[in-house]
């Protein structure tokens, strides 16, 4: 049996697409985070724009949509996918506020 490595005929991209129940403050804010981080570790070799990430990150975030599924879609590895997850994550957690000052944000206006 001859084992064949290429897709069968002329099959062109798949396309994936979702409602992504995001608000565009939300997109824009991890957007702009992610890119601030790349400029400021130099990292400017990532073939999808910071954008494009915030969005696929979102979307196995918020959609749970399955990373291979995403990293399938958009031509890029499964472990990519996890990466661009986890950075973000560590992103997102790095500005958000400790729960003990959250706590007592909340107490002193009264809930």
């Amino acid at each position: 049996m001859k084992r064949i490595n290429e897709p069968a005929g002329d099959t062109g991209f798949p396309v994936y697409q979702c409602r992504l129940p995001v608000s565009r403050k939300t997109n824009e804010y991890c957007t702009d985070l992610l890119s601030r981080h790349l400029k400021k570790t130099g990292s400017h070799w990532r073939r999808p724009a910071p954008g494009r990430i915030v969005v696929i990150v979102l979307t196995v975030l918020r959609h749970d949509q399955r990373i291979a599924d995403m990293a399938g879609d958009n031509q890029v590895g499964d472990t990519t996918v996890r990466r661009w997850r986890d950075e973000l994550i560590s992103l997102l957690a790095a500005h958000a506020p400790r729960l003990d000052r959250a706590c007592k944000r909340i107490a002193k206006r009264g809930g």
